[in-house]
């Protein structure tokens, strides 16, 4: 299966009154982390809006908040793909600051057609690229 990290930094926008992260910003590094994964992986996401008419929409996701990432954290978000069926990829996220998990996301992520959001099969050279085992 494949992992991968980024690490990202705690800005005051990211945080609510009392310094801490909103909680819907979460999904915001959640979203950043999923994206700068298919870039390593060579896949940009507008090339396959505009070349071949398809793109990945969130279909689901259940987050769980552990503990609080306040302003100036570096966090580190990690992406493992759990498993891919013909037009969707399911997911699973965590937010962690020095090891420990401040957040986790179960997310499935699905295919569809740009022009009419109608779903799509994966591409096998996209599935291939995952390497899911």
């Amino acid at each position: 299966m494949k992992k991968n990290n980024f690490i990202y930094r705690i800005y005051y926008e990211d945080t609510d009154a009392g310094g801490v992260v909103y909680y819907a910003n979460y999904l915001k590094f959640f979203e950043r982390a999923r994206t700068d994964f298919l870039r390593a992986l060579g896949i940009s996401q507008s090339e396959l809006s505009q070349k071949e008419n398809l793109v990945f929409v969130v279909r689901k996701c259940e987050v769980e908040y552990v503990f609080p990432a306040r302003l100036d954290d570096e966090i580190e978000v990690s992406v493992k793909v759990k498993k891919i069926s013909a037009a969707s990829i399911s997911m699973e996220q965590k937010m962690t600051k020095s090891e420990k998990i401040l957040s986790s996301l179960d997310i499935e992520i699905v295919c569809v057609q740009a022009d009419n959001f109608k779903p799509k099969k994966i591409p096998e050279n996209i599935k291939n690229i995952f390497d899911v085992r």
